[in-house]
């Protein structure tokens, strides 16, 4: 297995190897080393633009909001001036909004949050009595969990663990209960979605473990929970955008989700991913000279389960598919207490492992970080960024990110700085994700790290796929995609930090 150890070492290959060539326009060169051409101030200055974006239009950049528009247009006009062919190809997907929340328990105030996708509660909310699940090795997560508690009628506490957010509160509606409170079996808040629109059946809360394990001592005390939320049909774009020249069948694919939340701004969370891609695309520029041609995409309603890269890769053929030898993703790369994370395609983390070739990937980018000095660590590939349909699918893939909600260890602030016992974003999916809320230095790092493997791939994904044939990157692409069904979770699409269990 060859890695890529330096970009200096980065040679094309010769002619007669591609099999179709396309350029429509001169080809310019780009800086001989892309990662030293990154100016951290200049990828800032794209997120002092986001965070302007976002204070004129509510607060936030989620899809299907101004905010998100805004951002869109701001990403298209500099690819196009940069020289890029540039689509903003529109979706339409059910959207859930939730527009209030509160809890209380024994009239006091309760520290919580609306689970993505609960049932609202009728205006003004519902009062019922609070009913304590015992705590087992499956709480809630039978139907016989059930049965020595009566819920009729009530709102029942349930710890996680075992088993999907959605199926505890299933089981609970039909052992007759009006709502649910899910509290988490560790530290932290509880993040959780339900996974779908079709999925909710009672509304559902949750609650830190701390805030659990208070309340399971409340039996019998008055409940009042109001979720006021709804659906919408949404029509929103991604961003596409290919450089006009270097092979079009051997494609270098580059992605970040570029909405936020509605809580917040979403500057690390995606603005710190859209733009260290937006600064390496400007730096490439439209007509590179290339070998690969490089494709460039900001992902829409990624906060939604992954929905606008889903739509993307499930609207391309299979001879479409072919035409993409890999893809990298970036989501969060600026995260405050920042850790270096390079996605583990090969599984030695001992989670799953990717498409062929996606092990290779992982190698380039621990290699490429190296060069600046850096150890990073790999992170377990769990298909819950915009990779994941490009995994489903066959296709080799990889990427980086700085930390989200986990807590960052003793060895990893010794190895990499920052605080101890804290999480890598304090600020996730909050009001406080914002431009000041960024790590300057790991941004521009990761970004550098980004343009050096662009850059690498764009002259040649041979110790990736190999170059084979289409003939043979047909068969392994199906063969691959039925394996990565078997490997990966094939519920819900969820995106990063949303977890279903």
């Amino acid at each position: 297995m060859r890695t890529i150890t330096s970009r200096r070492s980065i040679t094309a290959l010769a002619a007669g190897c591609a099999a179709a060539v396309l350029v429509v326009s001169p080809a310019s060169a780009a800086p001989a080393n892309l990662g030293e051409s990154i100016d951290g101030n200049a990828v800032n200055r794209h997120l002092i633009a986001l965070q302007r974006i976002a204070d004129q239009n509510g607060g936030n950049r989620a899809s299907g909001q101004p905010g998100y528009e805004a951002s869109v247009d701001y990403v298209v006009g500099k690819l196009q001036r940069a020289g890029f062919d540039v689509s903003t190809p529109e979706f339409t997907y059910e959207a859930y909004f939730k527009d209030s929340f509160s809890l209380s328990v024994a009239n006091q105030p309760t520290e919580g949050d609306a689970l993505e996708y609960s049932p609202a509660t009728p205006q003004g909310g519902l009062t019922a009595p609070l009913a304590v699940l015992p705590v087992d090795d499956t709480p809630g997560c039978e139907a016989t969990d059930f049965d020595g508690t009566d819920v009729t009628g009530s709102v029942v506490l349930i710890s996680r663990g075992s088993c999907d957010f959605a199926l505890k509160q299933q089981l609970a509606s039909e052992a007759g209960a009006v709502g649910a409170i899910i509290y988490n079996n560790v530290e932290g808040p509880l993040n959780g979605t339900l996974g779908d629109s079709e999925a909710g059946r009672i509304p559902t809360a949750g609650v830190t473990k701390q805030v659990g394990e208070a309340l399971s001592g409340q039996v019998g005390a008055e409940v009042q929970l109001d979720v006021q939320a709804r659906f919408e049909s949404v029509t929103t774009r991604n961003v596409i955008a290919q450089t006009k020249t270097g092979r079009t069948d051997n494609v270098v694919m580059a992605g970040a989700h570029l909405d936020g939340v509605p809580e917040g701004p979403g500057i690390n969370d995606n603005g710190t991913g859209s733009a260290g891609l937006l600064e390496t695309a400007l730096k490439l520029g439209g007509s590179p000279d290339v070998e690969n041609a490089v494709r460039f995409a900001w992902w829409g309603a990624e906060e939604s389960g992954l929905v606008g890269s889903t739509k993307y890769v499930q609207g391309l053929s299979f001879e479409e598919q072919l035409d993409i030898a890999l893809y990298l993703n970036f989501d969060m790369i600026g995260s405050p207490n920042a850790g270096y994370f390079v996605y583990d395609g090969d599984g030695s983390t001992g989670g799953p492992s990717g498409p062929q070739g996606s092990g290779q990937i992982k190698d380039d980018f621990l290699a490429a970080m190296a060069e600046q000095g850096i150890e990073s660590e790999p992170s377990e590939f769990n298909g819950r960024s915009d990779y994941g349909e490009f995994i489903a699918v066959g296709i080799p893939s990889g990427g980086m990110h700085t930390g989200v909600e986990e807590v960052k260890t003793e060895e990893q602030a010794a190895k990499w700085g920052g605080t101890a016992g804290i999480a890598f974003d304090p600020n996730y999916h909050s009001a406080q994700d914002n431009l000041s809320n960024v790590d300057r230095v790991a941004l521009e790092r990761m970004t550098k790290g980004i343009a050096d493997v662009v850059q690498a791939y764009s002259q040649s994904t041979e110790a990736v796929n190999g170059m084979q044939t289409r003939a043979e990157r047909a068969q392994l692409r199906a063969a691959q995609s039925t394996m990565m069904a078997q490997s990966f979770d094939q519920g819900p699409k969820v995106a990063h930090g949303h977890d279903l269990s």
